[in-house]
């Protein structure tokens, strides 16, 4: 698949090293420049390209840049991309680290993933916004080994959670159907899924356990 990475941070290098190594054609996106991407370009074969040329003819597009910066994202971004282009977020809100207060999430009660899917304009899968990074690399495991972990993944767009999940698969974990956007605070920040390495029914279960109301160390 020819798929665009917006963000080349931990969660997007990584991405890029693992898809590319599976043939995918990836091309990579940061806010500095494709002339800082010089190194993760020549190490993984990906193109390095500016961010508003990231989607086109993408049939996936990972958003992976910290929340504050979606607003700054080039307006028209996915405007390039394939018809049925699924989407992937993997943002977190941290407001007292990084983000500052975000106010449609705050105060109109919006999902991370909801309040980004606006600014978009697109339909969004969350996914990866509890890995670890370097379990992308470290922690593939083939179909039925009792080690492989599995991720949750929400979305509104059936066809694109397929797509999404069925590319997790190939990245080698399983996924569990988180539900939709408005469901996806169970796999926000300080849920008991949040950074889980276990397998699909602990998965499950830990989605169960999460409470609608966000942590106050997750509140501006």
């Amino acid at each position: 698949m020819k798929i665009g990475i917006i963000g080349a941070g931990n969660i997007g290098g990584n991405l890029t090293r693992r898809l590319t190594a599976l043939g995918h054609d990836v091309s990579v996106a940061n806010s500095r420049g494709p002339e800082t991407l010089k190194a993760l370009a020549e190490e993984t074969g990906a193109t390095a390209v500016r961010a508003e040329e990231a989607a086109r003819g993408a049939q996936v597009v990972v958003v992976t840049v910290p929340l504050k910066a979606v607003p700054d994202l080039p307006a028209g971004l996915l405007s390039g991309a394939a018809e049925d282009v699924a989407v992937i977020d993997t943002g977190n809100y941290y407001p007292r680290e990084r983000d500052g207060r975000i106010a449609g999430i705050e105060d109109e009660g919006l999902t991370e993933s909801r309040w980004t899917e606006q600014h978009l304009g697109h339909p969004v899968i969350k996914a990866f916004n509890g890995t670890y990074a370097q379990d992308i690399l470290d922690r593939p495991r083939p179909a039925g080994d009792p080690e492989r972990m599995a991720l949750p993944v929400a979305g509104d767009d059936e066809a694109a959670k397929r797509t999404v999940r069925a590319l997790i698969d190939e990245l080698g974990f399983d996924t569990v159907d988180a539900g939709g956007i408005d469901d996806s605070w169970r796999q926000q920040p300080d849920t008991p899924v949040y950074g889980l390495r276990a397998g699909a029914e602990a998965v499950r279960e830990a989605l169960a356990k999460a409470s609608p109301e966000r942590p106050a160390a997750f509140r501006g």
